[in-house]
């Protein structure tokens, strides 16, 4: 591992250049990994100009507002890699939402398939423009990634409700699909 270097949260947020290019430095890598993983998961062609786009959004909304994100930062909740992790997460999550939607051609049915470790499980498929993407998201992060609620709520930036809220009609759905399927 790496010296470990300490942060001076309080002379960054005061406009600090030293200790500002000392953090970007540090973070950047972990920003720019965390922008790459969520790109991922989301996007089948990676554009490198959209991740180093979405990085550098990452870095205007921790300084925008005169600091505001980066003074919300509480070093007892959780580690500065962990808080840049999940910032950058939300962010890339919000640049993909603002960029164009993928286009699907009429002529090929487009279905998302839910993929059991246990081969003996059989693949279900759900077709594409079934659940929302919002809807898939929460699904994925819930059952693939088995986060709960809250962790899903902070990374969103949404509320717990509006996660719990989301489960529920994305399961109303795929049961009301299936039931019509049977």
């Amino acid at each position: 591992m790496g010296e470990k270097i300490n942060i001076n949260i309080k002379r960054l947020v005061h406009g600090d250049k030293r200790e500002w290019g000392v953090f970007v430095e540090h973070f950047s890598a972990v920003i720019y990994s965390s922008v790459f993983k969520t790109f991922s998961l989301h996007i089948k062609q990676i554009d490198e100009w959209d991740i180093k786009e979405a990085v550098q959004e990452v870095f205007i909304r921790l300084i925008k507002k005169d600091y505001y994100l980066l003074r919300s930062y509480k070093s007892y909740k959780a580690s500065l890699v962990t808080w840049l992790t999940i910032v950058a997460r939300s962010t890339a999550i919000d640049f993909l939402r603002k960029s164009k939607p993928e286009t699907v051609s009429i002529e090929h049915e487009v279905v998302n398939s839910i993929v059991y470790e246990d081969s003996k499980v059989p693949l279900i498929d759900i077709p594409y423009v079934l659940l929302s993407s919002r809807q898939k998201l929460v699904l994925h992060l819930l059952f693939d990634k088995g986060m709960d609620t809250s962790e899903i709520s902070e990374l969103l930036g949404i509320d717990v409700q509006t996660v719990r809220s989301t489960k529920h009609k994305a399961l109303k759905k795929l049961r009301k699909f299936f039931n019509a399927q049977s």
